[in-house]
């Protein structure tokens, strides 16, 4: 029988043990940030019915999806976790409490073409505070706080949350009287940093086909910068003269205002006029987070507020706001700049435990003691040689090292070495137990990201 050449599909990510190690450590970190704020853990299936998954979708995304039969049934995988979500909400509304606050990190499907950074199966890490009728602004004001939370947790320290508000820009396309091609200007003007202000302006004069005084307006008002109340203040020249724009202000000079007490620096914020995201989907506030060492990287996290998120399941109106990580791109473009921390214990057991008798029962009782005591044990029963062992633990990559020979039986101790310094000791059963978990103690819960230095 010929042999199958095994392989991994393009587009799908499959990692080696220690770098899955370091893949589950932040997921690990995301689950415990999301806590940290009161939004509870939430699953929904993979597959679902091919009508109810796709009751909102349609171009691109309607190619992009997998979808099956399965004898009558008409069945999809799903593309992201929020209209999952919004079946989710729409099912169990009457047994939710709201606002409801939910975490979910899990697999979605998309069949694009699998390129570099892109992928076909991928996590993405969400959070979403549903309100029923209404939502305070309060919510949009506390995202930062999420994400500065979640991606200091990971290690990461040069990242800038970006925030605007989708009032803001409707409000004011309508006072320079272009809010109906508002959806294509925004989409030449998400281009400023690529290609800068001069060739943004001959676009929108060539290609949207806006008088040379509406794109002159359009320039003035992208070109705002300055801190963050700077750019409220200017801002606040455009006040009076639109309701949608002036609702859209008061909703940003909250968010603004909030974000000290919940603990969001300064230097790791700010009002940026550019950022519009989902032209028909998001009608409050908007968030983008990028890594200002490689801002070609494009956003890490993104998300914002929505009037209503269920609306094609039922007719109650549920507002929201969330964001959402691409935490499988994320790691992809990490591990590519050089950030993941190698210095990380991704080994699968804390002490690896030799023994050097026929007879295991000692060896069998250590790693029982050591699991009790809470630390990783894993024994080794292999017959091979002592030097393969040890190649063993070296390439796990473990802590320590447990010898179980007849001497240490007799006295009843066991001999502990550090794989790191070399050091052995000979030590009682309970001294062995309490020296690891003392070292794993002192060496912290190192984050899976290490910022390269900077030149």
């Amino acid at each position: 029988m010929a042999k199958q050449k095994p392989r991994t599909l393009s587009g799908f990510m499959e990692l080696l043990p220690a770098r899955q190690a370091q893949f589950e450590r932040m997921a690990e970190l995301l689950r415990k940030a999301y806590s940290l704020y009161g939004f509870t853990p939430l699953d929904t299936p993979i597959i679902e019915a091919s009508e109810v998954l796709l009751a909102k979708a349609g171009g691109e995304t309607e190619k992009q999806i997998y979808r099956f039969t399965k004898g009558d049934s008409d069945l999809s995988l799903r593309f992201d976790l929020t209209v999952p979500l919004a079946k989710y909400v729409a099912l169990h509304y009457a047994d939710l409490s709201f606002p409801f606050r939910r975490f979910q990190i899990g697999k979605v499907y998309r069949g694009e073409r699998a390129q570099r950074g892109r992928f076909r199966e991928f996590y993405q890490a969400d959070i979403d505070v549903i309100g029923d009728g209404k939502l305070d602004i309060v919510n949009e004001a506390e995202i930062p706080a999420v994400i500065y939370q979640t991606f200091t947790s990971l290690g990461l320290k040069r990242f800038q949350i970006r925030v605007n508000n989708r009032k803001i820009l409707n409000g004011f396309y309508q006072l320079i009287h272009w809010n109906h091609r508002a959806g294509d200007i925004m989409r030449v003007v998400d281009k400023l940093d690529k290609i800068g202000a001069e060739k943004v302006g001959l676009m929108l004069y060539d290609e949207v086909g806006m008088d040379q005084d509406a794109v002159d307006e359009v320039l003035k008002f992208i070109s705002i910068k300055g801190d963050n109340q700077e750019v409220l203040s200017a801002l606040e020249e455009y006040r009076g003269q639109n309701e949608t724009f002036d609702q859209g202000l008061d909703e940003l000079n909250t968010v603004v205002k909030y974000l000290a007490a919940f603990g969001v620096p300064e230097d790791h914020f700010t009002v940026d006029l550019t950022i519009a995201r989902g032209l028909d989907y998001y009608t409050g506030t908007v968030y983008e987070t990028a890594m200002l060492d490689h801002p070609e990287i494009g956003s890490i996290c993104s998300g914002g507020r929505y009037d209503n998120l269920a609306e094609y399941y039922t007719d109650k109106q549920l507002p929201g706001v969330g964001i959402s990580i691409g935490l499988t791109r994320l790691f992809y473009v990490l591990e590519e700049q050089g950030y993941l921390n190698d210095q990380l214990n991704t080994a699968p057991a804390d002490v690896l435990i030799l023994p050097m008798t026929d007879d295991l029962s000692p060896a069998i009782a250590f790693a029982t003691k050591l699991r009790q005591a809470g630390v990783r044990a894993q024994l080794y029963t292999e017959q091979k040689k002592f030097k393969q062992k040890m190649s063993y633990a070296d390439r796990l990559g473990v802590p320590f090292a447990a010898f179980l020979g007849e001497d240490e039986i007799a006295q009843g101790k066991v001999s502990l070495k550090d794989m790191a310094t070399g050091e052995q000791k000979l030590l009682d059963v309970d001294e062995a137990a309490q020296a690891v978990l003392a070292a794993l103690k002192a060496s912290g819960d190192a984050a899976p990201i290490k910022e390269p230095e900077r030149s």
